[in-house]
């Protein structure tokens, strides 16, 4: 008998063209009883049980990994049971190579964008810490430097998966770093520019946000902000241009 039939094996359940994550329960020489993550019990007879309709679980899905581009299982079942698995330990960012996954947590998570997050990320490359928001607004800074070049950020999601609230943490940590950009003198330290910037999405929530059936405050408009930086890396000015990327949009007001 394989081995991935042991019980307490970790295994995929192929189940009318789903990848279920499940645990072996029991086993014996006429049947094997799996219990997926989900809670539903499967009993499969001999004759069901093969490679393709249950095989073991890489290392990789079990434990969980920072970079889901060093899994070994490059399935959806397997992308969503790892950000499932960081989610239900607060780590509701993962990395896919350059592209970082955040998942809304619907919670406040203390002191994972305080000062102390902000300052550590700061002095660290991208990859030496976990993945977050803050890791890829520093590369995106220090690329200015690195690569004499403009950098982008773009950022998606479904309504509610927290896109605006990316940006706002976004332009916290160039914010930041702006103030803390070397050589700049103190009489050019202002906050003015970068206050403006973070101060001016309240007022274009008012008018173009509404609510959705995911999301009580939901942007109804996409924007593409841009930031000048000085050669000493302090924020010199900035636009805001706000779209509408459907056809039609209607609101009632109550």
């Amino acid at each position: 008998m394989d081995t991935f039939f042991l019980e307490g094996a970790r295994v995929w359940l192929r189940h009318k063209e789903q990848l279920l994550p499940s645990t072996v329960s029991s086993c014996d020489d006429f049947s094997l009883v799996l219990t997926t993550d989900y809670g539903k019990v499967f009993h499969l007879q001999r004759d069901e049980r093969s490679r393709e309709t249950v095989y073991p679980m890489h290392p990789s899905s079990i434990s969980g990994v920072e970079d889901m581009s060093t899994l070994a299982e490059l399935h959806e079942a397997a992308i969503m049971h790892n950000l499932f698995l960081r989610y239900q330990k607060d780590n509701i960012y993962t990395n896919i190579g350059s592209i970082l996954a955040a998942v809304n947590p619907y919670k406040q998570i203390v002191g994972l964008y305080d000062g102390v997050a902000v300052d550590l990320y700061s002095r660290h490359q991208m990859g030496e810490l976990p993945p977050h928001i803050f890791a890829v607004a520093n590369e995106c800074y220090r690329c200015l430097w690195k690569r004499h070049d403009s950098q982008c950020v773009l950022i998606s999601g479904e309504s509610g998966a927290g896109k605006t609230e990316s940006t706002k943490l976004l332009l916290k940590f160039l914010s930041v770093m702006s103030q803390n950009s070397a050589g700049t003198p103190a009489s050019e330290r202002t906050t003015r520019v970068e206050q403006a910037l973070v101060q001016s999405s309240p007022i274009m929530e008012a008018f173009g946000n509404a609510k959705t059936v995911y999301n009580n405050n939901s942007s109804r408009f996409g924007k593409f902000i841009q930031l000048h930086f000085s050669q000493n890396g302090n924020i010199q000015g900035g636009c805001i241009i706000d779209c509408i990327l459907h056809a039609f949009t209607h609101t009632c007001f109550k």
